[in-house]
């Protein structure tokens, strides 16, 4: 069993940034909507036929991703701006008629959560994505509306889930719930209620916390 991660946070406050400091010899970016990376990356490489083993993929579709993720030999993978898988599968369908494709999309979104899961147990994965805020006042991950919150709390199915924060210029991951959003970390995984925010940190951080070792 692998371990999933969640990294939830608004435009611009450092999900995609966190990446900067990750080996993209041993990291497959995942991504939902194609975009340059928002630091200098020269290691980084668009996956393309005539360099199949780059680190970077544009794939929206939830079998593709699943299939990536099963495909990839690399034991980081990234899958960023996670709603746009749904919302772009949502803007696909726009002309449908009917609440069907939002149980669809709901489960499509549940497939990649559930098989990123079933990895193997030296894989780590990290799902970034954008969050919103409800009229109570409670922060989550942003999805497509009341339809598919009602069918399925996707931060319920990973215990970890990290938030971005900017203080005092910092860029930071909050570490603690807040008491009206859906951050969570194991008890021992970090001591500070905030981190840089620096995923391949984390990731070690998580890699001697579940005492992993790396397969061939």
């Amino acid at each position: 069993m692998s371990i999933v991660t969640m990294i939830l946070g608004e435009s611009g406050t450092g999900k995609s940034t966190s990446l900067r400091n990750l080996d993209p010899e041993h990291t497959l970016l995942i991504q939902a909507i194609k975009k340059p990376l928002p630091f200098k990356a020269p290691g980084w490489k668009m996956a393309t036929k005539d360099n199949p083993g780059g680190s970077i993929l544009v794939r929206d579709q939830a079998a593709v991703i699943v299939g990536a993720m099963k495909k990839t030999q690399r034991k980081i993978i990234v899958l960023d701006d996670f709603q746009y898988v749904m919302a772009n599968e949502f803007m696909r369908r726009s002309a449908e008629k009917g609440f069907e494709k939002f149980t669809e999309i709901g489960k499509n979104a549940w497939d990649i959560l559930t098989e990123a899961a079933r990895l193997p147990d030296d894989v780590r994965v990290y799902i970034l994505s954008h969050t919103e805020t409800s009229d109570s006042g409670r922060t989550k991950i942003k999805t497509i509306g009341k339809m598919l919150d009602e069918k399925i709390t996707l931060e319920g199915m990973v215990t970890i889930v990290l938030r971005t924060t900017v203080t005092d210029g910092q860029y930071l991951f909050a570490t603690r719930n807040n008491g009206s959003d859906t951050t969570k970390t194991p008890m021992g995984l970090f001591d500070a209620d905030f981190i840089d925010n620096d995923l391949a940190a984390v990731d070690a951080a998580i890699f001697n916390y579940y005492a992993l070792t790396e397969s061939a």
